[in-house]
């Protein structure tokens, strides 16, 4: 057996690379990805949206409303831009009915895409990291060290997905998901640890990979 070292990434490491709202960071870091992060301090935030437009005044398209807005740490990488120097800016509604909308800003060049942005912002505080090792944008262990499942678009595809045992042993089979946010209760886990998944969309296979549960209560 091959002992892997890691390493826990602490918060202050994170926010290096991640602004607090109403801030927030757009980094281009290559491959055609612009990757939006930030921090959030709202106790009553009911929905954070990302939005995308040509230019700051002009309109803007809604890419995507996290699944989590009440996250601490949260954010996308946007894959689909037409080209690599549009605006982003982001829509926060909270409970009662009030918003607002943050400054537009464009993506900033990130060359050396530093080791928070290279495991995504949706990392929580309580998941090692293991070299090499990039979570999941789709399953991931949430602030509340939960399993949380981030399907957006599970409404117009076919989702299901399978959790095994560290030692590949078939743990349980979530099929015909349609909820875009699903946490998964820690009663389906018998142990802490690592487990693997792989995650399949119309039948076809789009992900396999693992995440860590820290404790089980």
């Amino acid at each position: 057996m091959i002992a892997v070292t890691f390493f826990i990434m602490h918060l202050e490491s994170v926010a290096q690379v991640q602004d607090t709202l109403p801030k927030f960071s757009v980094r281009n870091v290559g491959k055609n990805r612009v990757i939006i992060g930030w921090l959030s301090n709202y106790e009553r935030v009911a929905q954070i949206s990302i939005q995308r437009g040509f230019d700051s005044l002009g309109i803007y398209k809604t890419v995507l409303s996290v699944a989590d807005p009440k996250a601490v740490q949260n954010g996308f990488a946007d894959t689909k831009a037409p080209n690599d120097h549009m605006y982003y800016r982001l829509f926060v509604g909270f409970e009662g009915g009030s918003y607002f909308f943050t400054a537009a800003k464009k993506p900033t060049i990130d060359t050396s895409l530093g080791i928070a942005e290279k495991l995504l912002p949706q990392i929580r505080r309580n998941e090692p990291q293991i070299a090499g090792w990039v979570p999941s944008h789709f399953v991931y262990t949430n602030k509340e060290g939960y399993v949380f499942i981030n399907l957006p678009d599970a409404g117009q595809k076919k989702y299901r997905i399978k959790i095994f045992e560290g030692d590949g042993n078939l743990l349980f089979e979530l099929k015909n998901i349609k909820e875009t946010a699903l946490t998964l209760d820690k009663a389906n886990f018998y142990h802490a640890g690592w487990f693997n998944f792989e995650l399949y969309s119309d039948e076809k296979l789009i992900e396999q990979n693992k995440f860590y549960l820290s404790k089980l209560f």
